[in-house]
């Protein structure tokens, strides 16, 4: 074979690559399912004897021997069975032996930079609310003069956190796809840091509205950090790094709120005079003021949009995909895919009910354990520490068995059986009991926001995992707020109201049960993955042939070892 046949073999093959992407006449359109892709060939996906609804890890050696033809890559002619619950987990090589991708060490510094300042807002979220009743006496002078409106009223330190969200979200996404991750982070810690400052200057029992300025300050904040996880770990983190990373991501957030139950009863304690509490949130203000500060000089000399090169073969046919796509068109198609609109009110749902519990926690546990403050901040630190290990688990669990649909069922039902239990246990007014079905409520509930983010990405693959984890969350705070308001006005007009809003919470969670069992499994990055390797396993073997037969040389780039920045 000359010179001139290589080039043509070669030139096939770029054709066959540039042509859409199909397995089993199988594409990337709102119909897909991942049954399509149980007709692989048993060499992408051995089975296991031990579960026959999900693929065992094998490795990329075992399942391409070096002395495989292309022919073994093709498709089986008898498709293999598959059940609703079907868990992919595909043999795949591990990134610095994939094609044209790396991985590079300063990921963990961008995930663990990002943590940290999503950790300072999300203390602020409910650092006031946890002592409310404190926050009340302080600020007594410049409240509504009924108690009811004063409750409200000091709700709304935390609901402003669901409410800055909504409005914002469009743009806040739309400048992810322009502009990149370092922007986002920079412009996020910025805000962050300057309304904790401002609370600092609102140190004066008539200042309450500066505190409302300062807290809107802060959730405009957020809004540059809710639907960050797992963008970050599509662009920064390798295909089998890519949940547990989006887990670290929600994690932060999640420490942050632990510390916001915790930290506040701690520093701030039983005392009712005005003046001692005064000093007490002096002391709080300026620590969280110094602390964000911080985070900002760091992440504004640290941290980076995105790496040299692409961590996945997926998020190089992202990127291929949506360079010429605009932001209304992702919106349009993510919106006209109907198991994303399922999962966008189910997780609406779940994490609202989670937001509603924790704008609450302070009066609930104080109206069945009076004057017990400081446990309303360990249960609420309960909660969130019990999320942090279900969130991490949950992410290892996904990245081992790629079970997103049937996680996502069992983490929402135990979320719902949960908070039932919650519910019954403080009418018994055991406290042990309480922190016990806290933390289940927390391990599940918590647990559920990198699934659903996870889930979502997959849904709505190749648009942009920013979009579609930020219009989660805004389906959260639209819930946050319904609910948030609904328990308050049914305590205010019911004798048991208290039981009345927990026990209807704990029925909205078995509606997003029931909505979360009719999503459709469409696993659409995981096909385009494995689709992406295929070809590149094809393409490699074909040059090789070339190369075998003819004495002409063809380059070809080796993938090396991926350098640190």
């Amino acid at each position: 074979m000359d010179e001139e046949e290589a080039s043509k073999e070669v030139s096939t093959i770029i054709q066959m690559r540039e042509r859409p992407i199909v397995l089993d006449e199988l594409t990337f359109s709102p119909e897909a399912d991942t049954r399509a892709v149980t007709q692989l060939s048993p060499a992408l996906f051995p089975m296991s004897t031990a579960n026959s609804n999900c693929y065992e890890e094998n490795s990329w050696n075992s399942s391409f021997p070096s002395n495989h033809n292309s022919s073994k890559l093709t498709h089986s002619t008898s498709p293999l069975k598959n059940s609703p619950g079907l868990c992919l987990e595909p043999a795949l090589p591990q990134p610095e032996k994939q094609k044209g991708v790396h991985l590079y060490k300063r990921r963990w510094l961008i995930l663990f930079l990002f943590a940290a300042y999503s950790t300072s807002n999300a203390y602020q979220w409910i650092h006031l609310n946890i002592i409310g009743d404190k926050v009340l006496i302080y600020y007594n002078s410049s409240l509504p003069n009924t108690q009811y409106m004063q409750q409200v009223a000091l709700d709304w330190l935390s609901m402003i956190y669901m409410l800055a969200y909504i409005p914002l979200i469009f743009p806040l996404t739309w400048l992810l796809d322009k502009k990149g991750l370092q922007v986002i982070a920079i412009s996020g810690a910025l805000l962050n840091a300057i309304g904790a400052w401002l609370k600092c200057a609102a140190l004066h029992p008539d200042r309450f509205a500066l505190v409302v300025s300062a807290q809107t300050v802060c959730a405009i904040a957020q809004v540059f950090i809710l639907g960050i996880p797992a963008h970050l770990a599509a662009v920064w983190f390798g295909p089998n790094e890519v949940s547990t990373a989006t887990a670290i991501g929600v994690f932060g957030n999640q420490i942050g709120c632990a510390l916001g139950f915790l930290l506040p009863p701690e520093i701030v304690t039983n005392a009712n005079d005005v003046e001692v509490i005064g000093k007490q949130l002096k002391m709080m203000f300026y620590g969280g003021a110094f602390v964000t500060g911080a985070l900002f000089i760091l992440i504004l000399i640290f941290f980076r949009n995105k790496p040299p090169s692409p961590p996945s073969q997926a998020q190089v046919l992202a990127a291929n995909v949506l360079s010429d796509e605009d932001y209304c068109s992702s919106l349009r198609n993510i919106f006209a895919n109907p198991s994303f609109t399922l999962l966008l009110i189910t997780y609406g749902i779940n994490t609202g009910s989670y937001y509603a519990i924790g704008t609450l926690l302070n009066p609930i546990v104080l109206y069945y354990f009076h004057d017990d403050q400081h446990n309303a901040g360990r249960i609420g630190l309960t909660l969130v520490v019990a999320g942090v290990a279900g969130s991490i688990l949950s992410g290892i669990w996904l990245d081992r068995t790629k079970c997103y649909k049937l996680t996502t069922i069992v983490i929402y039902a135990m979320s719902c059986v949960g908070m039932l239990c919650f519910t019954l246990t403080l009418c018994l007014s055991k406290i042990w009991a309480v922190f016990l079905c806290s933390g289940i409520l927390g391990f599940f509930m918590t647990g559920y926001l990198p699934v659903g983010f996870e889930f979502a990405a997959e849904l709505t693959y190749p648009e942009p995992e920013g979009t579609s984890s930020g219009l989660l969350n805004a389906s959260a705070q639209i819930f946050g707020i319904i609910l948030t308001l609904g328990i308050r006005a049914v305590t205010e007009k019911l004798q048991n109201g208290m039981l009345a809003g927990n026990l209807a919470i704990t029925a909205v969670l078995l509606l997003g049960v029931v909505g979360t069992i009719l999503i459709r499994s469409d696993l659409r990055r995981q096909v385009a993955q494995l689709t992406r390797l295929n070809e590149a396993l094809i393409e490699e073997e074909v040059v090789s042939d070339v190369k075998t037969k003819s004495p002409a040389k063809v380059e070809r780039t080796d993938t090396n070892d991926a350098s640190d920045i």
